[in-house]
């Protein structure tokens, strides 16, 4: 396995080279065969499921998910609005003028416009791409078109994003008051330093879904969204595509709207790091998750590993879609 370490110093002012030599040192094409469609997803394996169920030893639940209303943080960037929620059929309707139907029933009815990403989501597999190259080495223009995502979809990772969840609260570690500054690099040492602190139960194994918790959705919650979609943030450094290739993780969430950190660690890049761990690991990542709760509940009882139960809204040839986690203690 390649070593994270043996990555050079990032030169700021050349993301190109860095972003060139991450993917060729962090590449999982080929891996699961030239058919795959859900890439880390396989190392998630039955037993894995299995063990992870029985974590759930009190039957707590944590929902991790924001809600979905028109007060969410989007800014309307690219086209991202927060959810318009219509009613088609109301009581008004039902007792005022009446619905048609017989014997004094009455209904409602109600639908949802939003993107797929306009709040707690999954980034799938065909929502970044590599200088032309979808994940597994695919031309990207064959994988995504306007007809949507013909190979990778959403809608394949339906029944699998069932497992062990581990929180990293690097924010309550390392932050003031339990939130670390926007622009703060999360590094290995970082992570590893958390891992240390919090314990046992907070080991990360291969096939783990990895949460981790920077603090800044609980500062939304205190001085508004402001800049929470798409402003600066703490986040991952550019640095742990090794760390994240080498612990063999499923998936990864955070509690920001960008995973890594913002502004990144380049004068002219945007999201480098996506642009290494989805096409090129086939790792999913998920954005916007609220992990404050829970993270209250882990620090209070020492235990950092749980159920984890995040199922993807099946829109089939999506390149993302909202999610509502559930962890089990």
């Amino acid at each position: 396995m390649p070593n994270p370490d043996d990555l050079p110093a990032l030169d700021r002012r050349d993301p190109e080279s860095a972003i060139a030599d991450a993917a060729r040192r962090f590449s999982n094409w080929g891996k699961w065969g030239e058919q795959d469609a859900v890439g880390t997803m396989n190392y998630i394996t039955d037993d894995h499921r299995a063990r992870a169920a029985a974590l759930a030893k009190t039957g707590k639940t944590f929902s991790l998910s924001l809600l979905f209303d028109a007060d969410g943080p989007q800014t309307g960037w690219r086209g991202r609005i927060n959810p318009v929620h219509t009613m088609t059929a109301t009581g008004v309707d039902a007792v005022h003028v009446g619905q048609g139907f017989p014997h004094g029933i009455g209904g409602a009815d109600d639908f949802i416009t939003m993107p797929l990403q306009a709040g707690t989501q999954w980034d799938g597999l065909g929502h970044i791409f590599d200088r032309g190259m979808a994940w597994n080495g695919r031309d990207a223009a064959k994988v995504v078109t306007s007809d949507g995502d013909q190979v990778t979809g959403i809608e394949h990772q339906a029944a699998r994003i069932v497992a062990r969840g581990v929180l990293l609260d690097v924010g309550r570690r390392f932050g003031d008051d339990g939130e670390l500054p926007d622009g703060f690099a999360i590094m290995q040492a970082h992570l590893e330093q958390t891992i240390e602190a919090q314990g046992p139960t907070a080991e990360v194994r291969g096939g783990d879904i990895v949460l981790v918790r920077t603090g800044r959705l609980a500062r939304a919650r205190r001085e508004g969204w402001n800049g929470y979609a798409g402003g600066p943030a703490a986040g991952l450094s550019f640095t742990t595509a090794g760390w994240l290739f080498r612990t063999e993780i499923a998936a990864i969430a955070t509690d920001t709207w960008g995973f890594e950190v913002r502004p990144n660690e380049f004068d002219d890049a945007f999201q480098p790091l996506h642009q290494i761990v989805i096409p090129n690991l086939g790792l999913t990542v998920g954005e916007m998750w609220d992990l404050d709760s829970l993270a209250e509940d882990c620090a209070a009882d020492g235990t950092y590993e749980f159920f984890l139960v995040a199922a993807p809204i099946p829109f089939t040839k999506a390149v993302g879609a909202p999610v509502n986690p559930i962890a089990v203690k």
